[in-house]
């Protein structure tokens, strides 16, 4: 299973907010169990996607304290249905950016409607923990996909 969820960055003003959208494959294989004969995305991969969307925009603040690691869900709602084939926009705005830690709002939409939304508190790993491109390489394409386009800061 692939657990890496964000497919593309819209808009990124590095520490303060995101958007970010994931395509949800028709096969992914949580569809066979989650459920039968209605398939869904499970909550707590909603959960996961919009915490990776605003660990993105935290990684891209202030670099040199390390990547932004999901540490509690302080709380989760859910108000709609994900099903297969339908893409997902995540939205973070960060609350509190401190040095140890940082608190993000987040919200997940399909076509306009918010099916999902939740309080996330982030701790942070040193960046030499990960592979040097894992951190940069969606900004990159971001800001490949919009040449003339910087990142708003």
């Amino acid at each position: 299973m692939r657990f890496l969820f964000i497919d593309e960055i819209h808009e990124l003003v590095p520490g303060k907010r995101i958007v970010a959208i994931a395509h949800i494959a028709d096969d992914e294989a949580y569809f066979a169990d989650h459920f039968p004969g209605f398939p869904v995305v499970p909550g707590v991969l909603l959960t996961e996607m919009m915490g990776q969307a605003a660990a993105r925009c935290l990684d891209h603040d202030l670099e040199n304290r390390g990547k932004a690691i999901l540490a509690r869900i302080k709380s989760a709602g859910f108000r709609g249905w994900v099903r297969p084939g339908e893409t997902v926009a995540l939205h973070a705005e960060i609350r509190s950016d401190r040095e140890q830690f940082a608190t993000a709002a987040c919200k997940a939409e399909v076509a306009g409607k918010e099916v999902a939304s939740a309080e996330l508190m982030f701790g942070f790993l040193p960046i030499t923990t990960f592979p040097a491109d894992l951190r940069r390489s969606l900004v990159d394409q971001f800001a490949r996909e919009r040449p003339g386009r910087k990142l708003d800061t």
